[in-house]
């Protein structure tokens, strides 16, 4: 029988009970790891060539000229009924972003910084080292904190690695390899979580792109009240807290120049 875990939350002065997880369905993770390779795929055709290597803003004019005027564009790329899996739900975003007079150069130092993580992407990130590797490979490992009506807790590891078609082109891949609950529960609130990064140097300053693919439990019936905000809101607001948080740096880094 599924253990349950009583969490006391001060939300209308309520006591949500939460069925706890455990570990993702082999199934949905089959299933995620399919999704995820088609989008890799497309991602390294599109870094081939500095014709299309930014996604929306080299095939779109609406999109250039928005985020252009300021505008952190956020979209949703997973197909209808591409998100439902067995006991799990994919969620797929790519947000674009413009930093005028900011270079290829500095997107590149900024993301390479991790030790810097904490300050640049508070609150969201509490700490961040780097494990083991170095070049262009590395094993990073953070402590990130999530909150939309509750706050969740986690240490995570991912495999980066980051490459460069050109001085002025240059992108990242971020794949989870550990997503663990801080206190021992796992609610699956978040299992996988890959990132995909794409900067590209033009229009007098940069184009900062993010795709984020990851994988939480499914909302429980009759708790989408409280655990379907998390699972589903959190993942696009991420997606844009986290470009606005790279601008921030990236201007306050242009002052005076």
């Amino acid at each position: 029988m599924q253990r349950i875990f009583r969490w006391v939350l001060a939300v209308c002065g309520m006591v949500l009970v939460v069925p706890a997880a455990a570990e993702a369905p082999m199934k949905a993770v089959a299933a995620y790891d399919r999704y995820v390779s088609g989008v890799e795929a497309r991602l390294e055709a599109q870094h081939r060539s500095n014709l299309g290597f930014m996604a929306g803003v080299d095939s779109d004019a609406g999109v250039s000229a928005r985020v252009r005027r300021g505008e952190v564009v956020v979209e949703r790329l997973t197909p209808d009924g591409g998100d439902a899996l067995p006991g799990a739900v994919v969620h797929h975003w790519r947000g674009t972003a413009f930093v005028p007079r900011a270079t290829a150069a500095e997107v590149e130092r900024l993301m390479r910084g991790f030790d810097a993580y904490p300050k640049v992407f508070a609150p969201q990130v509490v700490s961040a080292r780097v494990g083991s590797g170095g070049g262009d490979r590395l094993v990073i490992s953070m402590r990130v904190r999530q909150q939309h009506v509750i706050t969740v807790v986690m240490d995570t590891s991912y495999d980066v690695t980051f490459a460069r078609l050109d001085v002025r082109d240059g992108y990242s891949l971020s794949r989870s390899t550990r997503v663990e609950e801080v206190g021992g529960d796992d609610h699956g609130f978040l299992w996988r979580q890959n990132t995909y990064w794409s900067w590209a140097e033009r229009d007098g300053g940069v184009y900062v792109q993010m795709e984020s693919v990851s994988l939480t439990r499914a909302v429980p019936r009759g708790l989408g009240w409280a655990v379907g905000p998390f699972v589903e809101s959190v993942p696009k607001e991420s997606v844009e807290f986290t470009l606005r948080a790279v601008s921030a740096a990236l201007q306050a880094k242009g002052v005076g120049r």
